[in-house]
């Protein structure tokens, strides 16, 4: 089973996903919303359906001193969503603070060009996303031994 990473945005969900063993992430790709969850329900509907999915991990966009913004209530309500409609999977969430960032930096140093930047800083944040879940997965572990 794997588990599918995403970071819900106003007009893009980056999506990522681990390996069969969840010992890596990848990104997987980039939704555009178009101001509509139904979009993005849709294509997880169709990942779903070609990988064995047990677990959703979602960033939430906390401010930097761990309060709720206003992005993290709207993600909240996304969340909510992903809960009713596949309530056989296991959705969790992460604090994703500075997912973004780091995103921005890794892309420039590559020196990916600013107009791919776009499309694809939110799938690589998804990425993120899920190593900080699997990582305190692992931690998790560790500490039970």
């Amino acid at each position: 089973m794997r588990i599918l990473g995403i970071d819900y945005g106003d007009a893009r969900v980056g999506v990522a996903i681990t390996d069969e063993l969840n010992i890596t992430a990848q990104g997987l790709e980039t939704i555009q919303r178009n101001q509509s969850d139904k979009i993005v329900l849709r294509r997880l509907d169709e990942i779903l359906d070609t990988y064995e999915v047990d677990t959703i991990v979602v960033g939430l966009p906390l401010n930097m001193d761990g309060t709720m913004s206003e992005r993290a209530e709207i993600t909240k309500k996304f969340v909510h969503k992903l809960q009713c409609k596949y309530n056989k999977i296991k959705i969790e969430v992460i604090d994703e603070r500075l997912t973004t960032v780091a995103a921005h930096k890794t892309m420039n140093f590559l020196d990916v060009n600013k107009h791919k930047k776009r499309n694809i800083v939110d799938t690589i944040s998804a990425v993120y996303i899920l190593e900080t879940y699997l990582n305190k997965l692992k931690n998790t572990l560790k500490n039970s031994d």
